[in-house]
């Protein structure tokens, strides 16, 4: 197994290693995968439930895959729905909004879905956008125009940590900031 640097993180009351990942020449990010990670969702989706109470909102809106279950655990604490915007059209998606955005953690363009059958859940509702880490913005502004498209109305932005630039980020409800690390 490679011996990997880490960035030990204390977040909702938790204690975590974060891998240290290259993402481009002498360019690191501590890396947030909480898949699996059950306590890790619970604690994170109760600290930003508390945040969001004030946030009057309707709906909760995420881009697959990672953040999923933390939208899922906020949903049920909430007892408010919430909408995935997928990454790969599948033909059962109907007449489907996207936007194109570019990922820090694959590196590629990628496209944003609102499957058909949830474009009735957001019009005219109050939205939050969660992702779980939020470092360029790239996923954040293309939720901003799928639901923008899909005629939502946001009213905060959320996720578990913000990286990078943390002045960008003072509008975002967080649980903390993550530095990105240079040789």
């Amino acid at each position: 197994m490679t011996q990997r640097r880490i960035y030990p993180v204390e977040v909702a009351g938790l204690q975590r290693n974060l891998p240290l990942f290259e993402v481009a020449p002498g360019i690191r990010i501590a890396v947030l995968n909480i898949l699996g990670d059950t306590q890790l969702v619970q604690a994170c989706a109760q600290a930003l439930h508390k945040k969001l109470e004030d946030s009057n909102y309707d709906i909760l809106v995420t881009a697959e895959a990672k953040s999923i279950p933390l939208a899922h655990a906020i949903s049920v604490i909430s007892q408010k729905p919430y909408v995935v915007l997928r990454k790969v059209y599948k033909p059962y998606m109907g007449v489907a909004i996207s936007a194109e955005t570019h990922s820090i953690t694959t590196g590629q363009p990628q496209v944003l879905y609102l499957d058909e059958k949830d474009q009735n859940r957001v019009v005219n509702k109050r939205v939050v956008l969660l992702d779980d880490v939020i470092s360029t913005g790239s996923t954040l502004e293309g939720m901003r125009k799928v639901m923008q498209k899909a005629g939502a109305m946001i009213v905060s932005e959320a996720g578990i940590f913000t990286e990078g630039d943390l002045g960008r980020w003072s509008h975002v409800v967080s649980l903390g900031h993550l530095p990105i690390f240079t040789d």
